[in-house]
């Protein structure tokens, strides 16, 4: 691994979307919605991005072609409401143990679409190795010794939609990646996250009032999955993509059931188990595999 900077940021920003779910836990038992919450973290998101955009010279509105501006809102739909909606309905139907493994499996989603369309993106015998490995290995950690799933067919289904969104998103900010910089590219996610957000709400009406927002543990919570896991973490996440290739960095998202562990072990006290153990040193040999362009080939 040679730009060691750009793996750095990638777990970091794995590590921050691993802790999460303590914070959409706590909005949730508040009364909020999936949907709300998602709405709400996105206008932070956009707001604080839009600001540092306009501060920026020159400042660039729209694509340069109606094509392209239609990418953006391919990504803003696949990376944003859609990947959203489906991760979090599916948690209503099946186990929050088959949504996690399932949407943690998304790289092998996305290195297969990428390698339809992409050539020279394609995976060789090593990398397919450590994919699969890294593969296992969340799947120990994520049953946890428990290997006993409890099959949903609706939310099972709704957890591979999820997945399939994310590796839709990957394969789009390729092309995307190559014409735009980060913040443009990462501000209409949100846009466009957020405007297809409207057919939703125009369905199912009802968004919590001011009172309930400007609660000090409701607004805490909301900055955080606001500045940091959306804004911050969506411009790193996509700078590394940019970087790196999708096909690395979506790789990454295999650590984050490693970082949800971590973190509850560290905050609520959880215990970390062998499984656990064994699942992260196979998640670590086979990204370590996947990212082998380093390594000698035969001619």
């Amino acid at each position: 691994m040679s730009r060691w900077l750009e793996h750095i940021v990638a777990f970091l920003v794995v590590a921050v979307w691993g802790s999460t779910f303590v914070f959409t836990k706590l909005l949730l038992l508040s009364g909020m919605t999936a949907a709300q919450i998602f709405v709400l973290r996105f206008i932070i998101a956009y707001v604080l991005l839009l600001g540092f955009s306009l501060m920026r010279r020159p400042f660039r509105l729209m694509a340069a072609s109606v094509k392209e501006e239609l990418l953006m809102v391919a990504l803003g739909i696949s990376g944003g409401s859609l990947y959203f909606l489906t991760e979090n309905s599916a948690m209503n139907y099946t186990t929050t143990t088959n949504t996690s493994l399932i949407v943690c499996l998304c790289p092998l989603f996305a290195a297969g679409l990428i390698s339809l369309f992409y050539k020279t993106e394609r995976l060789r015998g090593i990398q397919i190795v450590g994919t699969l490995m890294a593969a296992v290995g969340v799947t120990v950690v994520v049953l946890n010794g428990h290997f006993v799933l409890h099959l949903s067919p609706k939310g099972d289904l709704l957890a591979f939609a999820a997945c399939l969104c994310w590796a839709v998103y990957s394969l789009l900010m390729i092309p995307a990646g190559k014409r735009y910089d980060t913040m443009f590219i990462t501000r209409k996610v949100f846009f466009y996250g957020l405007l297809s957000m409207v057919p939703f709400f125009m369905l199912r009406p009802g968004f919590p009032t001011m009172d309930t927002i400007l609660q000090p543990t409701i607004l805490g919570n909301l900055l955080f999955l606001g500045c940091i896991a959306s804004m911050a973490c969506f411009v790193a996440w996509n700078w590394a993509m940019k970087k790196l290739g999708a096909m690395i960095v979506t790789n990454y998202v295999y650590f984050n059931p490693v970082t949800t562990v971590l973190f509850a072990w560290l905050v609520l006290s959880e215990q970390i188990t062998t499984y656990f153990l064994l699942g992260t040193i196979l998640i670590l040999l086979g990204m370590y595999l996947a990212d082998s362009k380093h390594l000698p080939t035969k001619n």
